[in-house]
């Protein structure tokens, strides 16, 4: 189902949520939030919210952790970013998985409560762009996707007079997601999309719809088309082409590779935080050392993600063939 997203939140307008939700919470409550001490940094149970771009990586992570922890459960729920934020702020959950950190008014109103977030950077994700893999332009100037999604170019045509292609439709997971929410704040600057942007309801329909509509752009997390090993991954590669971004006219387009991460060559870059409510050490607490430790680390390395805490090493090779 398409959904129009022009009226998509920017943090400001998240951070004003924070603000109601942060109220009636204190208005119906009365007192500071305590966690309930029933678990330990390795059993128990805890309610997590992860953004659902990161979907995989968390099964996975969730999955190796009770895995080596019999006695943790952990419950996740994959939801946009806005979600995400609000179940964190209504302590219905206590750790959250974001593409970006609290602000520092979020911090404060917490901390008004005496609650203290902490938030650690756990990699370096990036934004894909995806279109059908009969669409010849592969290419695309950081000025030319933001003239498509302002509606500035509103045709494939425009983008290059030999296209046979028509107008342009770009879809995005979600209208709340977190993709959404950063081109709007990085690459728009606060403006609002153009009435050919819209939403579906997950990534995996943003592969799906670009798959069925010669004229489309998909945005979606890198995190679902990253790990060449996947057999999800593989079959997702088949139905869509990737779009190498440059900087400007002048510059070498690069595609969101790992290396192109890791150097910042690819333009559309954003951190990845661990948010935990849970400041005792709890499960919360637990499952987030564990992701920025060496075995999460690796995790993150392998699903085609930058780590940010465990160290990386970059090896340079020489080809005469084109990224």
């Amino acid at each position: 189902m398409k959904m129009p997203i022009s009226f998509l939140l920017n943090k400001s307008s998240i951070t004003g949520i924070v603000l109601v939700f942060l109220n009636l919470l204190w208005a119906c409550a009365g007192h500071t939030v305590t966690d309930d001490a029933t678990d330990t940094p390795s059993s128990g149970d805890v309610n997590i919210v992860v953004d659902e771009s990161f979907q995989q990586l968390f099964d996975t992570q969730i999955y190796t952790f009770q895995s080596f922890n019999k006695d943790a459960r952990i419950h996740v729920k994959y939801l946009p970013e806005n979600e995400s934020l609000k179940l964190l702020i209504e302590d219905s959950c206590k750790v959250t998985v974001m593409c970006r950190d609290l602000t520092s008014e979020e911090r404060k109103n917490f901390e008004t409560a005496n609650i203290y977030p902490i938030s650690t950077k756990i990699a370096e994700d990036a934004i894909a762009i995806l279109v059908h893999p009969e669409n010849t332009d592969s290419t695309l100037t950081v000025q030319k996707l933001k003239s498509i999604l302002l509606g500035t170019d509103s045709t494939w045509k425009q983008i290059n007079e030999k296209s046979e292609l028509g107008k342009i439709d770009v879809v995005f997971d979600n209208a709340g997601s977190a993709n959404a929410r950063y081109m709007v704040d990085t690459l728009l600057q606060g403006h609002h999309f153009a009435k050919n942007v819209f939403a579906v309801k997950s990534n995996p329909e943003v592969i799906e719809y670009v798959n069925k509509n010669k004229n489309a752009i998909g945005i979606l997390s890198v995190n679902w088309i990253s790990d060449q090993d996947d057999t999800l991954t593989q079959h997702f590669l088949k139905k869509v082409k990737v779009v190498a971004i440059s900087k400007d006219e002048k510059s070498e387009a690069f595609k969101p590779y790992q290396a192109y991460i890791k150097t910042k060559d690819y333009p559309f870059i954003r951190s990845v935080y661990m948010i935990n409510r849970q400041t005792r050490r709890g499960l919360g607490m637990g499952f987030v050392n564990f992701v920025a430790g060496q075995k999460g680390q690796l995790m993150i390395l392998k699903n085609g993600l930058i780590p940010s805490i465990a160290p990386v090493r970059m090896v340079e090779i020489t080809t005469d063939n084109q990224q």
